[in-house]
């Protein structure tokens, strides 16, 4: 069974790249640690919906998944004491969250699903989010042993270094039950790898969405689409593309996200508006194809 891989963003930074920068910036660093809040606690949502689904059967992955609950749960508290602490806001994050994207990307056919099919595409969905998270975790920690080690800085990581392992857990938890699923037979085997493909492809247009401000965002957000929308039955795909063509394109989230930008920078540093921001926007229009890596 194919292992699936974070990829990295269209300009080719790494997580640690990416992290490297965040941790330099104490505003952003507490963007970032509010959205991981966010997150875990909407995951825990999400989750109760799949509990609800699976309405008691089987039974062993009911349980499972009432433990995962409470893992997200107590993450959620975490970062929340943790935000407090630093006399930091916990409301909702400015522009669309992560989450929300996944399920704006998802295909809500897949409702209609029977219930293996279902859970082969929740576990997989799982995976490819809880592996995500493990890598940005992991990058935030290592950029913070570099970083000053300031009181905040130390609580901060204290916190990631908590939650890290028990993200680990989580990915070995659904190895383990899609490999047990794949097991199976040669069609589960192959219900399974598809999966795992489809789903590493909607995370990662997912959490590029978040990260890519930068000019042709639209065309590479349209590419990711695209891709995902190969993965499904040839008869589905004009329904799916139509559906979330206008969001896609006309994105009202990533334009907030471009003018809230623009904005931090023109009113903490206006001098550096034209020397850094412009140029770091329009280095979207160089380099790659877009959303290839």
């Amino acid at each position: 069974m194919p292992v699936t891989y974070p990829k990295k963003l269209s300009n080719n930074l790494s997580a640690r790249e990416v992290m490297d920068q965040v941790v330099q910036k104490r505003d952003v660093q507490m963007l970032f640690l509010n959205s991981y809040r966010f997150n875990e606690q909407r995951s825990c949502s999400e989750l109760t919906n799949l509990i609800e689904f699976l309405d008691g059967e089987p039974a062993e992955l009911v349980r499972d998944l009432s433990h995962h609950v409470n893992d997200e749960a107590r993450h959620a508290v975490w970062l929340t004491d943790l935000l407090v602490e630093l006399g930091e806001p916990i409301g909702n994050p400015p522009t669309s969250s992560y989450i929300d994207e996944l399920n704006r990307l998802l295909d809500k056919n897949e409702s209609t699903l029977r219930k293996e099919d279902g859970i082969v595409a929740a576990l997989a969905s799982i995976n490819a989010t809880e592996k995500r998270g493990c890598q940005t975790f992991s990058a935030h920690i290592h950029a913070l042993k570099k970083a000053p080690p300031t009181e905040e800085n130390q609580k901060i990581r204290s916190t990631l270094e908590r939650i890290l392992p028990e993200e680990a857990s989580h990915v070995r938890w659904g190895n383990r039950w899609l490999s047990r699923i794949a097991r199976q037979s040669p069609a589960h085997r192959q219900r399974v790898d598809e999966a795992k493909h489809r789903y590493s492809l909607i995370e990662h247009a997912a959490y590029a969405a978040g990260m890519d401000i930068t000019a042709g965002a639209e065309l590479r957000r349209l590419a990711n689409l695209v891709d995902i929308a190969n993965t499904i039955p040839a008869w589905q795909r004009p329904a799916y593309l139509l559906e979330r063509l206008p969001q896609t394109l006309l994105a009202p989230d990533l334009q907030k996200s471009r003018f809230l930008a623009a904005r931090r920078v023109w009113q903490e540093k206006p001098e550096l508006f034209f020397d850094t921001f412009v140029p770091m926007f329009l280095s979207g229009l160089q380099g790659r194809a877009p959303g290839r890596n």
